[in-house]
């Protein structure tokens, strides 16, 4: 069994942190509904790719673009108390399409299904 590089286990604690810091520090609102989805480490861990959701619209998204980027100084400095990291990664903040693109899929898939439980019906009844 393969142990987990160093980076994985930075990413899982940085997102633990930053969830914790989102939930229950920061109060600006355009980032209520933002939710951490995952972290990614470069492998010098310089650079932390930070992966989020949020409900609603593209101006939502935006928001919280723009509420992530005023709250980086104590996002970092509380991630940099809680880390013990020699260096403080750079923070980069990406919405994180996987879940649009998961729900447009079942969507999809349950047009499909509705089609063909139509088609199948009328197949048996000729």
């Amino acid at each position: 069994m393969k142990p987990f590089a160093r980076s994985d286990r930075v990413c899982g604690h940085i997102q633990k942190v930053l969830s914790d810091i989102l939930l229950k520090r920061i109060k600006d609102p355009r980032l209520e509904s933002a939710t951490i989805t995952t972290v990614k480490m470069s492998r010098d861990l310089r650079i932390a790719r930070i992966y989020f959701t949020t409900t609603g619209n593209k101006k939502n998204v935006e928001e919280a673009l723009e509420g992530f980027k005023s709250a980086i100084g104590y996002v970092k400095r509380t991630l940099a108390g809680q880390l013990g990291l020699r260096y403080m990664p750079e923070l980069r903040f990406f919405y994180d399409e996987s879940f649009d693109y998961g729900s447009h899929i079942d969507k999809i898939l349950k047009d499909v299904k509705a089609d063909d439980g139509f088609n199948h019906t009328s197949l048996e009844e000729e």
